[in-house]
């Protein structure tokens, strides 16, 4: 009798947790866990095919000495398709300055972002600042007005933190009329999460003597395009940091070198790079950068102001726009999801267009504001399929839809998109962006 191949798997009789072949993870992982579970669900033919197994082949790496080290790790030459990207540049006119690059979320797994993948965004370009130069100055409504070197905060307690930084415009075409021809990383890819470490904010802000009239403070970049927001006091004394280090590292320039702002859960723009000034005021200064732009439209002309936290949303990665199924079988539903309100505690998957969910498995370690990954087993039948995720955070808030979010905003903010995401599976195994 000839042996199967991952091709044509006999999966046995798995147990769906929903519509359209979505498995039960709890019974796939006690089925899997013995030998007789692991033969019945056909997952030891996916591991390799029978020609590949038998002989094993000596491969010519295996014969020769490897490539001597490197001051800087780089990744595997075979791994050189996983970058950023597109640059997107709202002016011609510019040849730097203003845009994007984004993160490549359906080639990457777990919750950190390597630091070379990082998303960026600027408003008007990448400075090249001499670190022994620099400076950050807080001063307003403070007792003791304070100028820090780089060196005398490297001198500080130190305090690390794993959060997500997402764009405000993350997501933004997707409040247009029609579905967008994209991938996760075009469409959502202003999104990522790393290992912050540096100062505490409030630390900083108690050596200085906060008056009693200041509420807010107005942070400013040292970037040519001097990107200042005004951030609640609250917020700054609460889980607010300057970090120095990304995932272990110094700050890239791209991402606020020698020192920026982090307010984690709230709006990217808001976590000013290359931060040099905090000016400590009784209201929000109601700055270009927060009255022009990155507010949140209403219908009838009104606006929400001042909407920092970003609400709770996930998005699958894998399979995706771009990622080709090749053929029917066993796969695994991968993806992220977040909250700038706190920890995600549900992730509900869909296979049928929201027809019907299933729970997906939240990989540990599960953090507030941070990026978290969940995982489901899908039973492809090869036929038609549109896939969900809709988040669900430890306040109660549910993702929406898209159709709930501009019944409540209309087609046309450009912030805070967080509806649901819906990917059409085709019978060749190609994905699309669909509205369902």
């Amino acid at each position: 009798m000839a042996k199967k191949t991952s091709s044509d798997l006999d999966l046995g009789e798995l147990e769906l947790a929903a519509g359209n072949g979505l498995v039960d993870r709890r019974g796939f992982l006690n089925r899997a866990g013995s030998a007789a579970g692991i033969l019945g669900t056909g997952l030891a033919s996916l591991a390799v095919s029978p020609a590949q197994a038998d002989p094993l082949k000596v491969q010519d790496w295996t014969k020769t000495p490897g490539l001597g080290f490197t001051a800087y790790g780089q990744p595997s030459q075979y791994e050189n398709g996983v970058g950023r990207g597109p640059i997107v540049e709202p002016n011609a006119m510019y040849k730097t300055g203003p845009g994007s690059i984004r993160s490549p979320l359906q080639f990457l797994d777990g919750m950190i972002t390597p630091n070379g993948l990082h998303f960026e965004r600027s408003h008007n370009g990448i400075p090249d600042i001499k670190p022994d130069e620099h400076r950050l100055l807080i001063h307003g409504l403070v007792k003791r007005p304070q100028v820090f070197t780089l060196e005398a905060l490297s001198r500080y307690p130190m305090t690390s933190r794993i959060s997500f930084v997402e764009c405000a415009g993350n997501s933004g075409s997707l409040y247009g009329k029609t579905a967008a021809d994209g991938t996760a990383q075009t469409l959502h890819g202003l999104l990522s999460c790393a290992e912050w470490t540096g100062v505490s904010l409030a630390l900083l802000l108690d050596e200085a003597g906060v008056d009693p009239k200041a509420k807010w403070l107005l942070a400013e970049g040292a970037d040519a395009a001097s990107m200042t927001r005004s951030i609640p006091l609250a917020k700054a004394l609460d889980d607010a940091m300057i970090p120095l280090y990304q995932n272990g590292e110094r700050l890239r320039p791209s991402n606020g070198y020698p020192m920026r702002l982090l307010v984690p859960g709230y709006q990217g723009n808001m976590n000013v790079k290359w931060l040099h000034r905090l000016k400590l005021t009784e209201g929000p200064t109601m700055t270009r950068d927060e009255t022009s732009r990155y507010s949140l439209l209403l219908k009838e002309g009104k606006v929400a102001q001042f909407k920092f936290p970003l609400d709770a949303k996930a998005v699958i990665t894998k399979p995706s726009p771009g990622l080709t199924m090749k053929g029917a079988g066993l796969y695994e539903i991968s993806g992220l999801a977040w909250s700038g309100n706190g920890k995600i505690v549900r992730v509900d998957v869909s296979a049928d267009g929201g027809k019907s969910f299933a729970p997906a498995v939240l990989s540990e370690p599960v953090l507030s504001k941070a990026l978290t990954r969940f995982r489901l087993p899908w039973k492809w039948d090869g036929g038609p399929a549109v896939l969900q995720a809709r988040a669900v955070d430890d306040t109660g808030y549910v993702q929406p839809t898209r159709d709930a979010l501009v019944a409540a905003r209309g087609n046309s903010p450009a912030y805070h998109n967080n509806a649901i995401t819906n990917w059409a599976v085709a019978v060749d195994g190609g994905l699309k962006h669909v509205y369902a």
